[in-house]
């Protein structure tokens, strides 16, 4: 199970279902942190309601993410590559999970009219951001541990479907019975919220934060339970991390050598920071275009989440019949569809030049046929994104050398952080250049460009 020096080998067998299905159970409970706080119930109501204009909550929400994204990239291979050394990733994922609850735990305090409801969301994000990912970094890690070669883009993609159908369950309980209408005072199934949170006081969503902390307290046990850990190596952590920067050094030294290797880790890191900053700034670029609510964007997100499901599980599929590359270059294209035409849109505008009627209130949900194309493509994003992100860990799973999958799959957070914080941070800057969400958008579109540039030139073996 182990080589000499500490690196793992392919396990000559492979643990029983029940401790896969346990580590699939992570995405489960690590989702929701996306789900409704980076995206679909948080993030805007921090944009409409906590900072002074939705332009601005954009950029203080893009400093936020770019400042996360700079920690897990400076950190990330480092760590990893420790983990290799001393063997077991659950220590690493109790740490970083008890950040991910911590930060999430916080966001209820972030009170609309409290002086310190705004620095309060942002450290909170920023604390939920790291733990979450650093987790995630440490459970892929166990991937190659859990099933045969030949099934890993059925296993990566299995557990981004079942991490987004555990976002969609959350998204539908959070709007169902938790955030209401602060006019109506009515969820979206017409009830009173539940615990009597006050509508006025925006407290359903803020209630998104504490939820998502215990959703991954029990929902991420069975992970601790079932799914065998990588054994210990005799390395402490201390002589672990004593030659920590020399050996990332030399990994990053050696990534020439690697057929495809290095080409596939920069693209990752150029067209990820172009997905991760789309999903951050869709419902606030959707709160601010079209004056959508807590109602409008939980059902964007429930539909879109529903798409994501399927994407995801479709997706491992063709992953394995047809290749990661294949996948993650027709999602990257659909993607380059979206942004164009999400620029395109206005209140009262489709494809820039087409005049449309706004609307009204008291239309209805999605009333006018921007808000209505605006919908179409969300859900084109969402059906794409989840075969993009698993095509993507079990490429890399695939063609790494398996003695030091951490340490790799630490380079393949590098590679999906390091730029995080140019992407959100030039979304930021040209929303606040221009006062317009669609000038920051407009970023995403050479992120797309570059990273599809660069997988199209990676060579994979199959098999």
């Amino acid at each position: 199970m182990t080589q000499p020096g500490g690196g793992e080998s392919t396990p000559a067998t492979y643990p029983p279902r029940r401790s896969v299905v346990a580590w699939i159970f992570f995405d489960w409970a690590a989702q929701p942190f996306f789900t409704l706080v980076t995206t679909f119930v948080f993030a805007p109501f921090f944009a409409s309601a906590l900072a002074s204009d939705p332009a601005q909550g954009q950029a203080l929400w893009g400093y936020a993410t770019g400042l996360a994204g700079l920690a897990i990239a400076l950190l990330s291979p480092l760590l990893g590559g420790i983990a290799d050394q001393t063997g077991p990733r659950k220590p690493w994922i109790a740490v970083f999970g008890a950040m991910l609850v911590a930060g999430s735990a916080m966001l209820w305090y972030a009170k609309p009219g409290s002086p310190w409801a705004v620095p309060i969301a942002l450290a909170g994000f920023v604390i939920g951001t790291i733990g979450a990912e650093f987790a995630t970094t440490f459970n892929n890690a166990m991937m190659t541990r859990l099933v045969p070669p030949e099934r890993l883009g059925r296993l990566s993609g299995t557990g981004w479907a079942v991490g987004y159908l555990g976002g969609l369950v959350s998204l539908a309980l959070t709007l169902g019975f938790l955030a209401a209408d602060p006019h109506t005072g009515k969820t979206l199934a017409g009830l009173s919220p539940l615990f009597g949170l006050d509508a006025a006081a925006r407290e359903g969503d803020r209630f998104s934060g504490p939820l998502t902390a215990l959703w991954f307290v029990i929902f991420v046990t069975p992970m601790f339970l079932l799914t065998p850990d990588s054994p210990r190596t005799g390395i402490s952590l201390k002589q672990a991390a004593a030659g920590g920067f020399s050996h990332l050094k030399a990994t990053i030294a050696e990534l020439p050598s690697l057929p495809g290797l290095g080409r596939f880790l920069l693209a990752n890191m150029i067209y990820q920071d172009g997905l991760v900053a789309l999903f951050a700034f869709g419902g606030i670029y959707g709160a601010g275009v079209f004056g959508w609510q807590t109602i409008e964007l939980g059902v964007f997100g429930i539909l879109l989440t529903i798409t994501g499901t399927l994407g995801a599980w479709a997706g491992g599929k063709l992953d394995d019949a047809i290749g990661g590359k294949t996948v993650i270059l027709g999602a990257i294209a659909c993607l380059l569809f979206a942004c164009i035409g999400i620029l395109s849109l206005g209140p009262g505008q489709v494809a820039f030049v087409i005049e449309a009627v706004p609307a009204t209130p008291g239309d209805g949900l999605f009333a006018s046929l921007p808000e209505k194309v605006y919908l179409g493509l969300g859900l084109l994003i969402g059906l794409v994104a989840g075969p993009l992100q698993a095509s993507s860990r079990s490429l890399l799973a695939r063609i790494a050398p398996p003695a030091r999958i951490g340490e790799f799959f630490g380079l393949f957070a590098l590679a999906g952080k390091v730029t995080s914080f140019m992407g959100p941070t030039l979304v930021a800057l040209a929303t606040t250049v221009f006062a317009s969400q669609r000038a920051g958008l407009a970023v995403l579109i050479g992120f797309f460009l570059t990273g599809a540039w660069l997988i199209a030139g990676v060579k994979v073996k199959r098999g």
